[in-house]
């Protein structure tokens, strides 16, 4: 969290939070949504502005509730989440060895590899609790250049790198929030 955050948070510790305003889509984009969009169900505009996302990115976490928020000086902005807290995208180099980055940019370490009824891939890292992020789509082609799928494509394995071989197991997509421990709409949690 941002010094200045902190800051904030001392010296106004009882602002109230919000929540509706701030949506992290299927893709790992930031949007903002106003009144409109909240009221038609609307994800919003996409954040284009380098500095905020970066402000937000760096003072993104969850509360003890599994609620995901955006720490904006003293006020806690609820996230809607568009499926998983955190969206991976998949790179290989040129000596193919694949890397895993989220929307923050931070590294991501698989540890488990999942597939969804629709298609979609999910990885687990190793921290505790584990955090789940989906992989964006515009990288289902790397994933499958790197995964050995049975006749269904809802199992497998994943091979990362020369280390680790991930079976890939299967999960329903409205199972996963409960699964994972975070909160999609916090909404009706504040």
């Amino acid at each position: 969290m941002d010094d200045i955050v902190r800051q904030a948070l001392a010296k106004w510790p009882n602002v109230p939070a919000c929540t509706g305003w701030l949506m992290l889509d299927r893709r790992g984009n930031w949007r903002m949504r106003d009144e409109a969009a909240q009221a038609s169900g609307s994800p919003g505009e996409p954040i284009r502005h380098e500095a905020l996302l970066g402000f937000i990115n760096r003072n993104y976490d969850a509360d003890e509730c599994g609620q995901w928020f955006f720490q904006n000086g003293p006020q806690r902005v609820y996230v809607e989440l568009g499926y998983t807290p955190w969206v991976v995208r998949l790179s290989v180099d040129a000596n193919g060895v694949l890397a895993l980055h989220d929307q923050a940019g931070g590294v991501f370490a698989p540890a488990a590899a999942f597939v969804d009824e629709d298609g979609g891939i999910l990885f687990a890292d190793c921290s505790t609790p584990a955090r789940i992020a989906v992989l964006h789509d515009h990288d289902l082609q790397i994933f499958s250049d790197h995964a050995t799928l049975a006749d269904d494509s809802m199992s497998g394995e994943f091979r990362w790198n020369e280390q680790l071989v991930l079976p890939l197991q299967t999960v329903r997509r409205h199972e996963v929030a409960t699964r994972f421990g975070f909160v999609p709409s916090p909404a009706s949690m504040v």
